[in-house]
């Protein structure tokens, strides 16, 4: 099982000096890669928990974000070329990138001078986004109702551009004759790409068998969920005949990850279970789990509040130093 952190940039307060710190625990205790959040704004009707609707779209949660309208937040985009220049082995990505908020052609040539720049370390998390505030701040707002399809749009403009030296493309977000976008990512035949997976299932393994995907990323699934995940892949897979199998998948999923001094309550409660939070025995158990379960790489999502940063470079270090052994061992 692969360790990878998710970088907090979303929080009420954080400072440059926090994320660099954790990036840099992360690369010495020799995590597979770091991973920033995609957040353009937080609307104030999010503060009233009156966005239209709840987070993520996800059943269970409130209309609300977790970090208020005036939170002091760090854009999670700019912060890839500059974990590119702060590190020499992690992998980097961002999940996930909401490919409405930017020009296909664009984001593909800026990817490829990011794989440059970190000589060839750039994971590409893509999804379609999910709050119509949010597409409203990023002047998207018409692509709302064609969110996915903008999304497929992306990735094989991305494609395109990343593996010819010229490039045309004529669809309904990007319209351009042959053209070169510059140089092309280290990493052949391009960075991998992987996809968040918070709902269906059948268009996960559309994605996964139409333009050879690497990766899933949920969020907050229990181990038994992750086996729910891959078997329905697997059998949409099969179903259109692919060749692709999930056991070449990066199975990925983003928990909330604290370790605690007394066991927490792990009661299911939807996507608000403490599911990576808890003491160090209870982590262990559940990590056991997951790996049985077919999880690749947990990304492990400090709190939003309430644990400092020193607190999380200290459980980074257990887990990896007394945890992941035992999990290791099975």
């Amino acid at each position: 099982m692969k360790l990878a952190l998710y970088l907090p940039n979303f929080r009420e307060k954080v400072t440059v000096k926090d994320l660099e710190d954790l990036t840099s625990r992360a690369e010495a205790l020799d995590f597979d890669s770091v991973w920033t959040l995609d957040r353009i704004v937080v609307p104030e009707a999010s503060d009233r928990q009156q966005l239209q609707y709840s987070f993520g779209m996800i059943d269970g949660f409130p209309k609300a974000l977790p970090v208020s309208s005036r939170g002091e937040w760090l854009q999670g985009m700019p912060l890839i070329p500059w974990l590119a220049a702060k590190t020499r082995k992690v992998r980097i990505g961002m999940s996930i990138i909401d490919t409405p908020f930017r020009a296909p052609g664009v984001l593909a040539a800026e990817i490829a001078t990011v794989d440059q720049l970190s000589n060839g370390r750039v994971n590409v998390g893509v999804g379609s986004g999910w709050m119509p505030e949010e597409f409203a701040a990023a002047s998207a707002s018409h692509i709302f109702p064609k969110r996915h399809k903008h999304v497929r749009e992306t990735i094989e403009i991305m494609q395109g551009i990343w593996t010819n030296d010229l490039f045309e493309y004529h669809g309904e977000f990007a319209d351009f004759d042959r053209c070169g976008f510059g140089a092309k990512p280290v990493q052949k035949p391009h960075p991998p790409i992987f996809i968040s997976g918070l709902k269906d299932p059948k268009r996960s393994a559309n994605r996964i068998a139409t333009y050879g995907l690497s990766g899933w990323i949920g969020i907050q699934d229990t181990p038994d969920e992750i086996k729910q995940w891959r078997g329905a892949i697997q059998r949409e897979l099969e179903e259109l005949g692919s060749s692709r199998s999930v056991d070449g998948l990066e199975i990925c999923n983003m928990l909330w990850f604290v370790i605690t001094g007394q066991e927490t309550d792990q009661t299911p409660r939807g996507k608000g279970s403490n599911l990576l939070a808890g003491t160090a025995a209870q982590i262990t158990d559940k990590l056991k789990r997951y790996k049985e379960a077919g999880l690749t790489m947990p990304l492990l999502w400090p709190p939003f509040q309430d644990v400092p940063v020193t607190k999380t470079l200290d459980d980074l270090k257990r887990l990896k130093e007394e945890i992941m052994p035992k999990v290791d061992a099975m």
